[in-house]
Formats: C-alpha cells, sequence, structure tokens
C-alpha cells in the first residue's frame, strides 16, 4: 500500500492524509489502561507522512503516565484520531475506524499487544491474545 488514504473523526471537523507504514499489516489493540477505555484500533504511520488537513485547532492533546505518549482526539466529537507512539516516536498510530472505507470489523483477527507491560519497560513486545470479530 503506497497511497495516501484520507481520514477524519466523527464529526468531520478534523480531516488528515496518512500514508501507512505497513499497509494494514501493523493492526493491533492494546492492553494498557487507556486503550482499554478508549477501543481504538490503530495501524502505524510514520510521523512525516500523516498530514492535518483540517481542524488542527480542535485537536486536543492527552498524555498519560510517562508522558511520552502523544494521544489526539477532537474536541468536538470526541473521537481519537491518533497518536504518536510511546515505543517509537516517529511513529504513529494511527485509528483505523477514521479512514475512509475502513472499519476494525473488517480484520476478522486482530493481535492485543501487552501494553501493561510496555516495550519501553520491559525490551519487548508481547502479543497477549487476539480480538476477533465473527459475522453472523
Amino acid at each position: 500500500m503506497n497511497e495516501f488514504l484520507n481520514g477524519a473523526c466523527h464529526c468531520g471537523c478534523v480531516r488528515f492524509s496518512v500514508k501507512l507504514l505497513d499497509g494494514f499489516n501493523s493492526i493491533r489493540r492494546c492492553t494498557c489502561s487507556y486503550c482499554r477505555m478508549r477501543g481504538g484500533t490503530p495501524v502505524s504511520a510514520r510521523a512525516e507522512e500523516l498530514t492535518i488537513l483540517t481542524g488542527a485547532e480542535v485537536l486536543k492533546l492527552y498524555r498519560f503516565n510517562t508522558g511520552v505518549a502523544e494521544h489526539y482526539f477532537c474536541s468536538n466529537c470526541g473521537i481519537y484520531t491518533h497518536h504518536r507512539r510511546r515505543s517509537n516516536s516517529a511513529l504513529f498510530g494511527v485509528n483505523v475506524a477514521c479512514l475512509e472505507g475502513v472499519s476494525p470489523f473488517d480484520f476478522p483477527d486482530i493481535p492485543v499487544v501487552d501494553g501493561v507491560n510496555h516495550p519501553n519497560d520491559t525490551g519487548t513486545t508481547r502479543v497477549v491474545g487476539h480480538l476477533r470479530f465473527v459475522p453472523e
């Protein structure tokens, strides 16, 4: 996947363009307290390949714990659009649900990584389970 994709928050105030690092192969969920509650399903992109087209002024930033990761969300509709990764600040995690024509339900199996025991603290990325969607 070498093309740029368009994305937006729910209300459309925040619009962006992104080129994914490895297509949808980097899709994942995380067990850290924030990701558990937020429920986002991110894919990876290089920081320089995500461009906010409109709505930068309504994006809000949230940091917790170490304060390294930067989680962005629309202050109007509350939707998480992307975050700068703690494990690699040159990368963003982009909410796949915000990408045009894409849904987390398009992926039958999503690896879940151990965010409680973060790779920066343990030196290893560990898959601890899988989130599955089986349509009826």
